[in-house]
């Protein structure tokens, strides 16, 4: 980067009040090659050390006075320490914090693209942006590339919004936007902050950014198993504040925004959904409908065509499959089926002499015809909604 530029980021980032938080646990091989590569873009640098064993300390000693350091007298897990870091920096009167990992693995380089996406966003809306790793280069493990694409998937259920990297430790926090109180102190924190920014309004997107795995330099502390668990314990919390509160609470905030019409239109219709998600939606619809689950067929629509984040209305009107017209077909169909996945269970049941008590004295065979039969149909009906959507979009 020529010195101009240079000067341009480093006036840009003062502007804007950013600082860089660095939290460190025993990254004595890699940890002052970052500082120095941190310390060429700015001297807002917040370095918390979390309880290191290793040379830490006297590496940090001859930084002093060039940056903040915080000293945590034992080791209390990263989410403590960057909780601690951006508490500090949000005191101090800065308004960005851009986080990145001591142990190599980011590129001090890359700080200028955070700063410049940031000039490029609106103002009024608050951003996090997190970096986004390459993670199909040589020399990726794959249990990082694995737990990247679980992470992704259960931050998408949780907000709706689709990230490509949600465990990248490179990022840059709006921090007062952020929510003051956290309950999670391991690797798991940097989880439920970006879902409950998400849940605050906050846009969270990723920008690219490069990454390094030397394996004779960098020390990961991530314990596969513990770390693992912690993780699943926080998504299942997290799903079922989604499913009981956020997504509720979204959607009579959305109600509240628009006009009725709006509303009806966008968020009940949604008319701007795609032919895959309406032909989804009616296939749930018809497989719910069809299924032996008497009574609870609307609620299971609604629900999962929430919590999926597919067509509410459609999701709802085609589980109504079973009218009362339409009952005694499903069941003798499903005796039907289930006749010839299991022909020993029972008798084949006749139409002339079909009555009620069949399915009581056939219930195994009535079980797996009925699922079976809502297995059918609903391929059926959503392969030819989807095909029929999109003519009616191409005709359009």
């Amino acid at each position: 980067m020529g010195t101009q530029n240079l000067i341009a980021i480093t006036n840009e980032i003062d502007e804007r009040g950013i600082c860089v938080l660095i939290p460190t646990y025993n990254n004595d091989k890699t940890l002052e090659r970052v500082l120095d590569g941190v310390l060429a873009y700015t001297s807002h640098v917040i370095v918390v050390n979390d309880g290191s064993t290793d040379s830490t300390s006297s590496i940090l000693s001859k930084y002093k006075d060039s940056l903040t350091i915080l000293n945590q007298p034992t080791n209390k897990g990263k989410g403590v320490a960057l909780r601690l870091g951006l508490e500090y920096a949000r005191t101090q009167g800065y308004s960005y914090a851009i986080t990145i990992d001591s142990d190599g693995q980011h590129y001090p380089s890359d700080i200028p693209v955070f700063v410049e996406a940031l000039k490029d966003h609106v103002e009024e809306e608050p951003l996090l942006l997190i970096g986004s790793r390459n993670m199909n280069q040589e020399g990726i493990p794959k249990k990082s590339s694995f737990g990247n694409k679980f992470s992704n998937f259960w931050f998408w259920f949780e907000t709706g919004i689709s990230l490509t990297d949600t465990q990248s430790g490179y990022r840059m926090y709006p921090l007062n936007k952020l929510a003051k109180k956290y309950f999670t102190t391991k690797f798991e924190f940097e989880i439920e902050i970006i879902v409950r920014a998400a849940w605050r309004g906050v846009k969270v997107k990723n920008i690219p950014v490069s990454v390094l795995y030397d394996s004779s330099e960098r020390v990961s502390h991530f314990r596969p198993f513990k770390d693992f668990t912690r993780i699943s314990i926080l998504n299942t919390v997290l799903v079922i504040i989604t499913l009981t509160y956020i997504i509720p609470r979204n959607f009579v905030k959305g109600f509240k925004k628009k006009s009725f019409k709006s509303f009806v239109k966008e968020d009940i219709l949604g008319s701007g959904d795609s032919a895959a998600i309406k032909a989804s939606s009616i296939a749930l619809g018809t497989f719910i409908g069809l299924t032996p689950l008497w009574g609870l067929h609307s609620f299971l629509s609604l629900f999962l065509a929430i919590s999926l984040r597919l067509n509410k209305p459609l999701a709802f009107a085609f589980s109504n499959i079973s009218i009362p017209p339409m009952i005694p077909i499903i069941i003798y169909s499903s005796l039907q089926i289930g006749y010839f996945i299991i022909p020993n269970s029972a008798a084949k049941a006749e139409f002339t002499d079909f009555n009620f008590h069949t399915v009581s004295n056939h219930l195994m065979q009535y079980v797996v015809g009925s699922f079976s039969l809502a297995l059918l149909m609903s391929a059926t009906l959503g392969t030819l909604s989807y095909g029929l959507l999109v003519l009616m979009n191409k005709n359009r």
